[in-house]
């Protein structure tokens, strides 16, 4: 059933056109991830969705008996009220039922009087009503249930009772998801829920999503996340929508087959208009009546022609491309017994941990561990309490801050750049700031005037201006939109130098990651593999056991020995995952070809000839065992 549909849905902000002809449907219980890039419209459609704006033309659709709850990307939650409290106040008619059930207990605990013996049958009679009705509106697990979101979502029990007004704008976003996923409207349109949640939170959001009984609709750049919970892809490009039934990267493949065939009818059909109107000029050119009138006729079954649209495609992402001046010396840093806390609160101690040029290493860990703070101590912007910092030889560092904070707000785009490369001549950072998609008078937009995710694309651009060998990156995907994130993803693998990145973009650490740090109040645990690897081994820390063993206290004939047969289990494990991909092509392979093996069996040619009828047999039972076998060894591989 249709719970959300709209029809050639048109919307301009002046002169710009940001949605054209939108048209899709929606099915109750679809889960749709909603994808597009920065500036597409995708929050205008939600706004249109909920009705805060209205559309200029079209037709909107949604189910009158459905409630929405919406989650804004910058949702302002104003309260004076704690968080619980403001939680609670979700349950208020329950609440109102509980102080009810506590008058009339007041009441019945009054001395019976059998002059009011209906009054006292009445008493026990609305006692027992509200009791079964506060049952089974959840009254005895309500507050259970505003503890679990909480606490899924991130917040301890210590920060129940802080007040909203205090607390940050990620704090807010939580606070008011919370709230959306308490409600349990039928409808949930949730304008990037992942953008202020640590890992364990984002893991937790999706268990909760992936069970929920309502409609989803999401926008997101998390495309872990997407692959996770949706069914649908929803692409938004060029004004108007295209659907696919399929979770983000099934949907990439899908896009690109779609893209393809759009492209080679669009080409035949233009080469087709060609050849006709080259038939169209050369009949006028006979200036005859007969070849005028010839003429004519084509140019009317022409114009009569459905003309195919150009195929949609993505307006192209910055050009990223991260390049080191000067090769660093094989040991980058060494950090030993380094400690910080601000008075009672201990982020970490005892963090030890070298690298080497080359390694690209994500640092990981809960909100408000103190990743950040690991940052600026090795930038020298903050004083550990103990321990000590030593960069290597020729290390020359490179910091993306996820604040923004290093650029200045006044200076114009050029100017930004300019002050911190003043050699660079004007026409050099016009045709760079071009690569980064700022074109012609963009040039001259004041900073302050920008998006979240231009100004990143600044940063990156400033970041790849400095050719660092060493770079820090605080959460450098968060504005970003997929386009750019699988830029930078490209920029990295490219990259020669070493890299700390601090990401809660699980897709993107899966890609250019190669080590873990999992930063804890006692240290950091180290993890010799991507994400994936990271939360395998965290649910089963026996399954690559021997290559993460300690390796204080060892000669270096041994480290090199340890370190050799590390490189062989992960060459292995990394042979195993790509056998068992070619294994699963094959048995897609085989069963086609067995599906027509039988199909053929159905044929007279085949089934009246006793010799062909025998063969197409044997080929069947070869192929049955051949399959049977390539699944054996899938499931010893997947295990």
């Amino acid at each position: 059933m249709i719970v959300i549909g709209c029809k050639d849905v048109k919307k301009s902000f002046g002169i710009d056109e940001v949605l054209k002809n939108v048209t899709f449907n929606i099915n109750e219980g679809e889960k749709v991830g909603l994808i597009g890039a920065n500036g597409e419209g995708k929050s205008t459609l939600f706004r249109i969705l909920t009705r805060e704006l209205s559309q200029d033309n079209g037709d909107l659709f949604i189910d009158k008996n459905k409630t929405i709850g919406y989650l804004s990307q910058h949702l302002a939650l104003e309260s004076c009220k704690t968080i619980y409290d403001e939680l609670l106040n979700v349950f208020e008619d329950i609440l109102r039922l509980e102080n009810k059930i506590k008058d009339l207990e007041i009441k019945m605990n009054e001395p019976y009087d059998h002059a009011k013996e209906d009054y006292h049958n009445k008493l026990i009679k609305d006692y027992t009503t509200s009791q079964e009705l506060y049952e089974n509106r959840g009254g005895y697990t309500f507050r259970g249930e505003i503890s679990r979101v909480l606490k899924g979502l991130g917040f301890t029990e210590e920060d129940f009772y802080k007040e909203i007004k205090v607390l940050s704008g990620g704090q807010k976003t939580r606070v008011a998801l919370c709230k959306l996923l308490l409600i349990k409207p039928d409808i949930l349109l949730l304008d990037e829920p992942t953008n202020h949640l640590d890992l364990e939170a984002i893991e937790w959001l999706e268990e909760y999503l992936k069970s929920y009984k309502g409609t989803v609709l999401v926008i997101s750049h998390d495309r872990f996340f997407l692959d996770s919970i949706t069914t649908h892809t929803f692409e938004l490009i060029n004004g108007h929508i295209n659907c696919y039934n399929a979770p983000y990267t099934k949907f990439l493949e899908l896009r690109q087959k779609s893209y393809e065939a759009q492209l080679k009818a669009y080409n035949l059909q233009q080469a087709e208009i060609k050849r006709q109107e080259e038939i169209i000029e050369r009949f006028r050119s006979f200036n005859r009546e007969k070849s005028i009138k010839a003429a004519e006729s084509r140019e009317k079954v022409l114009a009569k022609m459905e003309k195919i649209d150009t195929p949609d495609r993505d307006k192209g992402a910055s050009k990223i491309k991260f390049e080191t001046q000067i090769k660093s010396g094989n040991d980058v840093i060494h950090i030993e017994n380094l400690s910080k806390a601000y008075g009672d609160k201990i982020l970490f101690k005892d963090v030890n941990f070298d690298l080497k040029r080359g390694n690209k290493v994500a640092l990981i860990g809960e909100n408000g561990r103190g990743k950040t703070t690991l940052f600026k101590i090795i930038l020298n912007q903050i004083q550990q309490d103990s321990g000590s910092v030593v960069l290597g030889r020729n290390v020359f560092l490179g910091y993306y801050d996820q604040e923004q904070s290093n650029l200045n707000l006044e200076n114009t785009i050029l100017d930004e750049i300019w002050d911190q490369f003043p050699k660079m001549t004007t026409t050099d950072i016009r045709t760079t700031l071009a690569s980064f998609l700022f074109n012609g008078d963009e040039v001259f937009k004041k900073i302050s005037l920008l998006s979240g995710g231009e100004k990143c694309r600044i940063n990156l651009l400033k970041l790849m201006l400095s050719k660092s060998n060493f770079l820090l990156l605080d959460e450098p995907t968060n504005h970003l939109d997929i386009m750019s994130r699988e830029a930078l993803e490209e920029a990295i693998l490219s990259y020669d130098g070493t890299l700390i990145v601090i990401s809660h973009d699980r897709y993107f650490l899966n890609k250019v990651i190669d080590k873990i740090y999992e930063l804890e109040e006692n240290g950091v645990k180290q993890y010799l593999g991507n994400y994936s690897y990271y939360t395998e081994k965290k649910r089963n820390p026996n399954r690559y056991e021997g290559l993460e063993e300690e390796q204080a206290g060892k000669t270096k004939t041994q480290l090199k020995e340890e370190k050799r047969k590390k490189r062989e289990a992960e060459k292995s494990l990394k042979e195993a995952a790509q056998r068992l991909k070619n294994i699963e092509k094959e048995i897609s392979t085989k069963e086609e070809e067995l599906i027509k093996l039988q199909e053929m069996l159905c044929l007279e040619d085949i089934y009246s000839n006793p010799q062909e009828s025998e063969r197409v047999n044997k080929e069947i039972t070869f192929l049955q065992e051949k399959i049977d076998s390539l699944y054996m060894e899938w499931e010893d591989l997947a295990q």
